[in-house]
């Protein structure tokens, strides 16, 4: 066993488990280092509370000189916590989060100093944008950047700093981060989800899209990540063969949660309650050493930003407990990778989840015009939505082992789309009494009923209801949620704005009645919308062909993908709805192509490295081995030896046909890789390194992975798979 090896093994072996005490209920701690309602009624003026709060609901603007008031209080509060820096906390296009530390130490002269955060120091930053990805927004000389407060999302503590949550944008106004888009198609689905709930409810006057996000994550010993390059640069194994037993008996899934991972379960918890995060599941997911922890719904932009917080925390604590997170979608061949599954509803200021039917045949028009506009939405823009969650390592778990598929689809259950068949009968105009009664009871009245049966599930089905939501399962693991709730909730806003003026039209032009113009349109979106709603398997090659036949699109890989983001239809949907400009969606296309081959070029590079330097010589070193004992036996018994070492010799050449395979594939890729980086167009780039450097990555694994198991375990450099999953 190599020695880097043996001594990562020897120190988790050795590893003393660290105690975790909990001593105060979780509903005691929650969000008490968060500046949340609480906090401010008692730090804040009534004046600067009201200001904050009328900012939250009614997404008002903040005098200046209040602000002064709201940070002097905000100050006071976190200073009382041992606070002495304060920072900007955003999320740029890189997929993390950012964060500049400033101290309100402040020196007044004479020897003298003050604790300062003054109203302009909360609300604007400029933390300097030179080396945050930009796509072309701005040119690299110029660097200017600027935070703006987003009082939407309630400052917190971590440690010894006040983090204040805040958008990115450039110094000519673009975005240049996650947050900004998302709240503008936060504000674009609220206005047109009121002006549809106005047809059933007048009081509706404020819709909040809601998410619930579920991580899934892998732990390992952080000793034997540290002895593995490949998951120490990639976050992922790039080699490896299969362990003997990984999840074939489905015994880790919802088994007991291992001893060292609960302790370190619990520590994350802590840390959550404390920053306002409400975690509320943990459970082992299918693979072994995989998990998966989700909270309590919340708003959309609070989610997204509870979620990238949370990543940051996992990776912080798991260094107490001697752990390394591995969030990549697929860091292991043959097992389970991980997503980050989206839920997504809509909730009204009255308490009505607009995607859950109540009790009442109007209140169930209310959902299915809801649940089917967001059908519609999915279906016109499909293509759009597969780039919202495209990556490169994202592209490596779509399509296996229980990930949906590439090819997004509607899963609806069997009752519901009777449903919709039923529905779409509807007379083509007036109905009659006896139409409406039928209608209304024995079709509409009854979903409560259908859904409080319908429990199954599609695990192969990328967009599905799940009986008062839609889940996004196919999310990654890595993605931040913006990317995807930004494009989800511009899509389906767009076409409640386009339902509106339908039935708008049909009640003035046609005068019909409110309930016979929206029967009406649904029955046509019904019609238009069918090709995207599936409820078979959707790993079959019998579903690629039929999705085919239907129209839709199967982008396997990012760079095909991405290119929904700048077509037309894209850009004008994302101008029309006030989310991105040209120039932002573009700028968005163009970091994401750049981040792809960035993510390959790496990977590649490292791949390159590990087969030459560490494999090739491990194996020439046995084969060493093993020419010195046919050596040996040639010496004892002469001309009779080539029967004693007839396997030893087979061995050799064995050995030798895979050095061969391996030196031979990684010439290729390293030439490939350089006639793709003097390509100037960054899209046929992305292409080459897809097409033509990637696919030199599974060639050179299989050989290595050969070898794995025909070199002496003493020998082998690298961490092995059962001991990378299975060391507890």
């Amino acid at each position: 066993m190599s020695t880097l090896r043996f001594y990562a093994i020897k120190k988790s072996l050795n590893r003393k488990p660290i105690k975790i005490e909990e001593k105060e209920r979780r509903s005691a701690i929650f969000g008490r280092n968060v500046f949340n309602e609480d906090e401010m009624r008692q730090y804040l003026t009534k004046e600067a509370f009201n200001s904050v709060m009328d900012a939250i609901q009614n997404g008002s603007k903040i005098d200046r000189g209040v602000a002064d008031h709201i940070s002097t209080g905000m100050k006071e509060w976190a200073i009382s916590k041992g606070v002495t820096h304060y920072t900007h906390w955003f999320q740029p296009l890189t997929g993390s989060t950012a964060e500049k530390h400033d101290a309100f130490f402040e020196p007044i002269g004479n020897g003298r100093a003050i604790e300062k955060f003054g109203g302009g120091q909360l609300v604007q930053q400029e933390p300097d944008a030179s080396s945050f990805p930009n796509g072309g927004i701005r040119n690299t000389f110029e660097a200017r950047g600027y935070t703006a407060w987003d009082p939407t999302s309630p400052a917190f503590v971590y440690g010894t700093t006040l983090c204040i949550p805040t958008v990115f944008v450039s110094y000519t106004g673009e975005a240049l981060d996650y947050k900004t888009p998302l709240l503008r198609a936060l504000q674009a689905i609220d206005t047109a989800a009121v002006d549809v709930c106005k047809y059933f409810d007048k009081n509706v006057k404020k819709v909040n899209a809601s998410l619930g996000w579920e991580q899934e994550y892998f732990l390992i010993d952080r000793g034997l990540a540290a002895s593995r390059p490949d998951i120490q640069l990639t976050g992922r194994t790039l080699l490896g063969h299969s362990s003997a037993k990984g999840q074939q008996l489905d015994d880790h899934y919802f088994g007991t949660i291992p001893n060292r991972a609960m302790q370190y379960m619990r520590d994350l918890e802590t840390e959550c309650m404390l920053l306002g995060i409400p975690v509320k599941t943990r459970h082992n997911e299918v693979a072994p050493n995989q998990f998966e922890l989700a909270p309590v719904y919340d708003e959309a932009n609070l989610a997204v930003d509870h979620n990238s917080l949370l990543m940051d925390v996992m990776d912080k604590v798991a260094e107490r407990h001697d752990f390394k997170v591995l969030f990549h979608e697929k860091p292991f061949k043959g097992v389970n990778g991980s997503g980050k599954h989206n839920n997504w509803s809509l909730s009204t200021n009255t308490g009505v989840n607009l995607l859950g039917p109540g009790k009442t045949p109007m209140s169930n028009l209310q959902f299915l015009t809801f649940f089917i506009n967001t059908i519609k939405a999915v279906h016109d823009n499909e293509e759009l939505v597969r780039a919202s969650i495209a990556s490169a390592s994202n592209d490596h778990r779509l399509g296996a082992n229980e990930a949906p598929p590439a090819i997004i689809s509607v899963f609806i259950g069997e009752q519901l789309t009777s449903v919709l068949d039923e529905l779409q009968n509807v007379t083509n105009g007036k109905l009659s009494p006896e139409e409406k009664t039928d209608l209304k009871l024995n079709v509409v009245g009854k979903i409560p009923e259908i859904l409080l049966d319908n429990t199954d599930r599609n695990r192969t089905s990328p967009f599905a209801f799940t009986g008062n939501k839609f889940e996004f399962r196919a999310v990654g693991s890595t993605a931040n949620c913006a990317n995807p709730m930004t494009v989800l909730n511009t899509i389906v806003a767009n076409q409640l704005i386009e339902f509106k003026k339908e039935v708008d039209v049909l009640i003035d032009n046609k005068s019909l009645k409110k309930d016979e113009a929206i029967f009406n349109i649904l029955r046509e979106y019904i019609k238009k919308s069918k090709n995207i709603l599936f409820e078979g398997n959707g790993y079959g090659q019998a579903w690629e062909i039929e999705a085919k036949k239907r129209g839709l699109s199967n982008f396997k890989t990012t760079p095909e993908a991405l290119k929904a983001k700048v077509s037309k239809k894209a850009i004008k949907l994302f101008e029309d709805m006030n989310v991105m400009n040209k120039v932002e969606s573009v700028s968005r296309y163009e970091i994401e192509v750049e981040e792809y081959v960035l993510h390959i070029q790496i990977e590649g590079r490292v791949l390159g490295d590990i087969a030459r330097n560490h494999i090739v010589p491990t194996a020439v070193r046995y084969q060493n081995i093993l020419i010195e004992n046919v050596k040996g036996l040639k010496e004892i018994y002469g001309t009779g030896f080539k029967k004693l070492a007839k396997e030893q010799m087979a061995l050799i050449e064995e050995i030798s046909g895979h050095i061969e395979s391996i030196n031979s594939n990684v010439t290729k890729m390293t030439n490939e890789r350089k006639k793709a980086n003097n390509l100037s167009d960054l899209e046929l780039k992305a292409h080459a390194y897809c097409n033509l450097v990637k696919p030199f990555f599974d060639e050179i694994r299989y050989h290595c992975d050969k070898l794995e198991l025909l070199v002496d375990d003493e020998l082998w450099p690298l961490t092995k798979y059962r001991e990378l999953l299975f060391t507890k």
